[in-house]
């Protein structure tokens, strides 16, 4: 989880909606005839469909259908999630939010690329706004012409400069609204109906949240250091090594009175894997904030495979957004056995 000088998470403030001469009015939005459940297997429509609903900022109710989304038209997948309110991190806090509209999905764990967006690292899941999609009743009918690739690819916005880009997570703000405390209640309700999660394990994120916002009240940050400068090691990872996870205590020894190293944050939910082997996914170098668009650095930092946002340690009832964990190498070691 990123934090303080490294992207920390932040209680953004409401963006203005965008005037209506950049995008369509809601009355003129298109709507989908069928709300998707998970488990529904859509198929992306073509480059020509997808266009007639965007602005001219490439935008639907400003959240952005992005380059890298270009590969998936045509093709089909299943709905993983509704997505019911989702996670932001930025520059200071962190909030939960909701799309306007309701009408949001994922689908078989499609992330982004950063292919278009200067080599992005970040690996975000991609928002489908369900207009984009087409429901498949039959999945033996044959899918649909696929044209209009090149003039999709020309409405849709990716820079502003050389260091600050326009993608869904830049613009997540502008497309989401803040929660209250009130709507995040009725959110957890909303998640049970829509399929996302049993009653229980809704019973379980809830209570895994209370449990750490009880425990940080009274114990402060967990694993919390002493370390006025926390220290750095480069161990120079590379995709598909493998790796030791660090005792907590040890972790701690890198860390400051906030649990942090670096700005980057040792969330509770990665003691999990303290002591476990993992290989890495990949290395991080930079990747590109919420709310802002702006490139950020990172050094000696890594993705280690199957290690995600425990987010219901961190937000009231999670989110479907399931992040990487960030993972320092001074937090790591390699395996002694490297196969």
């Amino acid at each position: 989880m990123l934090a303080s000088q490294t992207f920390v998470c932040t209680f953004p403030i409401a963006a203005k909606a965008a005037d209506s001469q950049k995008r369509p009015s809601k009355s003129k939005m298109p709507s989908t005839m069928h709300k998707l459940r998970s488990g529904d297997l859509v198929e992306v429509k073509s480059p020509d469909e997808i266009l007639a609903t965007l602005d001219a900022d490439g935008t639907l109710d400003q959240l952005p259908f992005m380059p890298e989304m270009l590969e998936f038209c045509g093709k089909r997948f299943q709905v993983s999630n509704i997505v019911v309110k989702t996670c932001s991190f930025g520059a200071k806090a962190s909030s939960m939010r909701s799309f306007r509209n309701d009408d949001v999905v994922l689908l078989d764990n499609l992330r982004c690329s950063g292919a278009d967006h200067g080599g992005c690292q970040k690996s975000c899941v991609i928002f489908w706004r369900q207009d984009w999609l087409r429901k498949l009743n039959d999945p033996t009918v044959p899918p649909r012409a696929n044209a209009g690739n090149e003039q999709l690819r020309s409405r849709l916005k990716t820079s502003t400069d050389s260091q600050t880009y326009s993608c869904q997570a830049s613009e997540l703000l502008k497309a989401t609204v803040q929660l209250s405390r009130s709507d995040r209640l009725t959110k957890c309700i909303s998640e049970i109906r829509a399929g996302n999660c049993s009653t229980w394990e809704m019973t379980g994120r809830v209570a895994t949240w209370l449990i750490w916002r009880i425990r940080r009240l009274f114990l402060g940050a967990y694993a919390r250091g002493t370390n006025e400068s926390t220290p750095v090691e480069s161990l120079n990872l590379q995709a598909g090594e493998l790796v030791e996870i660090k005792a907590v205590g040890d972790i701690a020894k890198t860390l400051d009175d906030t649990a942090k190293n670096r700005g980057l944050w040792f969330s509770p939910d990665m003691r999990l894997f303290c002591g476990r082997s993992r290989r890495v996914e990949k290395k991080v170098s930079k990747i590109i904030m919420d709310g802002t668009g702006e490139m950020r650095q990172l050094r000696n930092t890594v993705f280690l495979e199957g290690t995600h946002c425990g987010c219901s340690y961190l937000a009231f009832g999670g989110c479907s957004r399931r992040e990487f964990v960030y993972w320092r190498e001074i937090w790591l070691r390699r395996s002694e056995d490297s196969r």
